[in-house]
């Protein structure tokens, strides 16, 4: 009999981590984390990490293991949560994974596309990105894969110009070479999706950024400001913080588009699970 892996997932604060840490504690078993943003450990507030006492309740993987600085692909994270496993499952029989993050769930459980890459595309497009930002990218994105908004997180840079060196790289369109051909894995995978009524998980998203807010997510902000061109930064959340920290709005304005920006991107996951 195969082991098993117990997969939670589902749009942004909707309660995730309270559902695997409630599984975790009932099977006797730990927790791996496929958050993309909670693995850093600078970033705390704004990505909704599990406190102290939730990582005291149930024991947590990929969780505060890299630093904002450090680049990490869905690919990379295939390959250590499939190492993981391989040494975890010699003496348990089930495992809980969690997060939003489409396509690090779909790394672990599927696999992914052996994509085609080009460097020289690739610096070429983070040029531009660093010149003109990710507007001009999007808009040539668009013109290549019309279907980028069914699959892709617009608003993550890295991702965008992913799909855009793909593009460049083979003159097919992204979406065309994702095969979702998923890999034979030496475990079972129960998946377990939370939703909700739309307007219920929104007004969820406005409670829990005003939470932030008073638990200090501004400071988190300020702390990082300096490094704010990094990748692992260009989020929903401290993207906006960002531009109030440069003046370019009050911090009322920020906090409505981070709640904004936030409910679409909970759409797109809603869209993509």
């Amino acid at each position: 009999m195969k082991p098993l892996l117990i997969v939670v997932v589902g749009p942004t604060a909707i309660g995730k981590t309270a559902l695997s840490i409630a599984l975790a504690k009932a099977l006797n078993t730990e927790i791996i984390s496929s958050d993309s943003r909670q693995f850093y450990k600078e970033l705390a507030i704004g990505t909704a990490k599990p406190t102290e006492e939730e990582r005291a309740e149930a024991v947590h993987h990929f969780v505060d293991f890299l630093s904002i600085n450090e680049e990490y692909s869905a690919g990379q994270f295939e390959r250590d949560v499939i190492a993981f496993l391989d040494n975890f499952f010699k003496t348990k029989s089930c495992a809980v994974m969690v997060g939003g993050s489409g396509l690090f769930v779909k790394a672990v459980i599927e696999g992914l596309d052996d994509l085609p890459r080009n460097t020289i595309h690739r610096e070429a497009l983070n040029e531009r990105f660093e010149k003109d930002g990710i507007a001009p990218l999007l808009e040539e994105l668009k013109s290549l894969d019309p279907k980028v908004h069914d699959y892709l997180d617009v608003h993550n840079p890295q991702r965008v110009i992913r799909a855009l060196e793909v593009c460049l790289a083979s003159g097919k369109p992204y979406s065309a070479q994702r095969l979702n051909q998923a890999k034979e894995r030496p475990f079972d995978v129960l998946l377990l999706g939370l939703s909700g009524e739309r307007e219920w998980i929104y007004e969820r998203i406005n409670q829990r950024t005003l939470q932030m807010m008073e638990e200090g997510f501004l400071d988190e902000a300020r702390s990082v400001f300096e490094y704010r061109n990094l990748n692992a930064l260009k989020t929903v959340g401290y993207t906006e913080l960002f531009a109030h920290l440069n003046g370019e709005y009050d911090l009322e304005r920020a906090v409505e588009l981070i709640q904004q920006n936030t409910r679409r991107f909970a759409k797109r996951q809603l869209t993509w699970f």
